[in-house]
């Protein structure tokens, strides 16, 4: 009988241990978590701070009663996991206990970066990333103790604080140390079309500028920003980024950049230790980069697949590419591709009102794609993206044509879209 271990319980966890239990019904499970929640998604939680879903809609896959029965597992939650000894295939709690397997999975996830800024204690601010983050936010806001924020980080997740911030009435600014919305998403038309949209929903923007220090007040903070400038705000929201939780992984057992470094089977530098999620870095198709992708699809793919080669099942997950698909303030935004990319722009639709599209062809075809107001198209423009990056050569199919027609994309730009691929 083969005893196996997942550490973490998110996405990844979840998906590998269900892939696990496919095709090993007698097989040991054994998960460690830090927390007693249920998988859930840290995309969601501003969902729930911004009463907009009820609490039990933050996890999917129903409670962990109903999981750990569903999947025969033995769980230890609000343990923590002080050593990994990869080569023994041995866990290590933080309370001494040690506990050894045949095969281990790290799907230990990632946690909100709140970097220290002077005259902010850490624990003074708020972050956005787990169900308590969530529920501290939205006690704070539905509280009605504060009227003013300050939001460090204008991305998918600050932007959707932004709008919780905003609807309650609280006057809210925005701050980024990147001179544009979305610096890792978007074009530069698109981004400037958003931060109008976003000004015009009465936020301010202080695009291009950090926070510098925070002094405490009776009932606030004085903040002094990089350029000199001060702005008052009695709440302080850190959207900056995240860190992958690998404090317990040795870079001497196993291979870590930013994140564990897997192969397309999940596979680790280590035999028997496997990695899946927002800790470990998997083969990202545009770039041909090993690199993190924190996006929830993503973990899902990897951890069914380290699943199911942790049973010895053939299995492969041969890579995903850069996209933001996200609604806010009344607006979508999609982004597909690494906008870094040059080459030859090509646009449909007006900017300032209805469907938006403007992509970038390089020499090899399509290589991303920005989306204004029509999420329906996504998911062909995606999967068109996905084929040319994958397959390196491609068309878009009649049914898929007849989609991007219908909401509105005329039948040139298709054409142009598709470059050299078209006929």
């Amino acid at each position: 009988m083969t005893n196996y271990a997942i550490i973490g319980f998110g996405c990844a966890g979840y998906y590998a241990a269900k892939a696990i239990r496919e095709k090993d019904p007698e097989g040991r499970i054994t998960v460690f978590s830090e927390h007693g929640y249920a998988p859930y998604n840290p995309m969601l939680t501003t969902y729930y701070a911004a009463g907009r879903i009820p609490f039990e809609a933050l996890f999917p896959f129903g409670s962990m009663e109903q999981i750990q029965k569903e999947l025969d597992l033995k769980i230890f939650t609000e343990t923590k996991v002080a050593k990994l000894l990869a080569k023994e295939k041995t866990v290590v709690l933080e309370n001494g206990e040690t506990h050894s397997f045949d095969q281990i999975l790290v799907a230990s996830g990632a946690r909100a970066f709140a970097p220290s800024f002077e005259g902010l204690d850490p624990a003074d601010a708020f972050c956005m990333r787990t169900v308590d983050d969530a529920i501290a936010l939205k006690e704070a806001v539905d509280s009605g103790r504060y009227h003013s924020a300050l939001v460090v980080g204008a991305s998918m997740v600050g932007i959707k604080v932004v709008e919780l911030l905003n609807n309650k009435g609280i006057a809210v600014t925005l701050a980024d140390m990147a001179p544009k919305m979305f610096p890792l998403a978007a074009y530069d038309s698109v981004a400037e079309e958003i931060a109008r949209r976003i000004e015009a929903k009465g936020v301010k923007l202080a695009l291009g500028n950090a926070l510098k220090s925070a002094s405490k007040k009776e009932n606030g903070y004085d903040c002094i920003m990089a350029d000199g400038s001060r702005l008052f705000a009695d709440l302080i929201v850190l959207c900056i980024g995240t860190r992958t939780n690998l404090a317990f992984i040795d870079p001497q057992e196993i291979r870590v950049n930013r994140g564990i470094v897997v192969d397309d089977n999940m596979k680790t530098s280590c035999e028997g230790i496997y990695a899946a999620g927002d800790c470990c870095e998997g083969h990202e198709l545009q770039s041909s980069n090993s690199m993190i992708i924190g996006l929830w699809a993503n973990a899902a793919h990897q951890g069914s697949t380290a699943g199911y080669s942790m049973t010895g099942t053939e299995a492969a997950f041969d890579g995903n590419f850069l996209h933001n698909i996200t609604h806010f303030m009344d607006m979508d935004f999609i982004g597909f591709g690494d906008n870094r990319i040059k080459g030859r722009v090509i646009t449909s639709g007006d900017i300032h009102s209805g469907l938006y599209v403007e992509a970038v062809l390089d020499e090899n075809g399509l290589c991303g794609v920005n989306i204004l107001d029509n999420y329906r198209i996504s998911g062909a423009v995606k999967n068109y993206l996905y084929r040319i990056l994958d397959k390196k050569t491609a068309q878009i199919s009649p049914i898929q044509k007849g989609i991007l027609i219908k909401e509105g994309l005329r039948p040139s730009f298709i054409e142009k879209m598709e470059g050299s691929y078209h006929e």
